[in-house]
């Protein structure tokens, strides 16, 4: 059997760095004077290092006339993705940088608004009690997730199962339909009758107003139209402002119905199909900060358990 050997890294041709830069500034002005004063350099300065990644990948990647440069279809395609490898030698360089005094980056992901209204707050203190581990947290609008995603902890919504991943469950969705004080001033608004009522969307979840009713076996017209948000964080926001009544998780509204920003239109939470998990590579199983982070959620739930308890009077 033939063994295919590949050749070793140093005996590729890469551009350099400076030329792949003097590209993107380039690329991105969609001219040389803008891109030398960005860079410190000389207008022809700029034009030679183009010209010989040009000669180097044996493709135009502009198109050149006397008063202008525009990007030819290979530019806007190298473009894309020179930025990309630009940007990640940025974050990795700022990385080594920010840790290098043996600090470790401690990796997590998460949904925008389960990030923001409950992530956040277990998290307070955490950086103060454990200096030497440096949050890193990314939002992930996306449904789906891997292992490949280069994350040490990911908090999610869903069945719990994901490839390569041990997932813990935090707790079941239970979700509310919540509105302004004032919006149901001058409604009489009933699980039977919603004709005088604005449903807020949630584009992710097209059918769950549909399923709100359901579960209280009422059948009802009218539960997929509505203004139609990308977020629980802007429909909150819209609930807020007025709109109409939204159809949220119980958790991320907590604070505003204890103060009273908003309140239940129906007293009813509806069981979510899913739950919400912390998860975690298997690799990473046996390491020190995936341990730390599982020790230190694990510790506000319970320490937070009686006052979610609480929340059940709201209903």
């Amino acid at each position: 059997m033939k063994t295919e050997i590949q050749t070793p890294l140093a005996f590729r041709r890469y551009p350099s760095t400076t030329a792949l830069q003097c590209f993107e500034t380039a690329a991105r002005h969609l001219s040389f004077t803008n891109a030398a004063q960005e860079m410190h350099m000389t207008q022809s300065a700029i034009s030679k290092q183009v010209a010989q990644l040009e000669e180097m990948l044996n493709l135009s990647l502009f198109y050149r006339t006397p008063h202008r440069i525009s990007l030819t279809p290979a530019g806007k395609t190298y473009y894309l993705e020179v930025l990309d490898i630009l940007k990640h030698i940025e974050s990795a360089t700022t990385n080594l940088m920010s840790n290098s005094d043996n600090s470790e980056v401690l990796k997590l992901v998460s949904h925008p608004t389960f990030c923001s209204r409950w992530l956040m707050p277990a998290l307070n203190g955490f950086s103060q009690t454990y200096p030497l581990l440096n949050l890193n947290i990314k939002e992930l609008s996306g449904p789906f997730f891997s292992e490949d995603q280069n994350i040490d902890v990911a908090f999610l919504y869903g069945d719990g199962i994901w490839g390569g991943m041990e997932s813990i469950k935090l707790f079941d969705e239970y979700s509310v339909a919540v509105c302004h004080p004032d919006y149901l001033k001058d409604k009489a608004p009933c699980t039977s009758n919603i004709d005088n009522c604005t449903l807020l969307q949630l584009s992710s979840r097209p059918s769950a107003w549909y399923e709100y009713f359901r579960q209280q076996d009422i059948s009802i017209d009218g539960t997929f139209m509505g203004p139609r948000f990308d977020t629980f964080h802007t429909t909150i926001s819209a609930a807020l402002l007025g709109y109409g009544i939204a159809l949220v998780p119980l958790r991320l509204v907590a604070p505003e119905l204890q103060s009273g920003a908003l309140v239940t239109a129906w007293r009813y939470a509806s069981k979510g199909r899913g739950a919400y998990y912390m998860s975690y590579p298997l690799s990473l199983g046996n390491s020190h900060k995936v341990k730390v982070i599982l020790e230190w959620i694990s510790a506000y739930l319970e320490k937070t358990n009686q006052s979610e308890q609480d929340l059940e009077l709201i209903l």
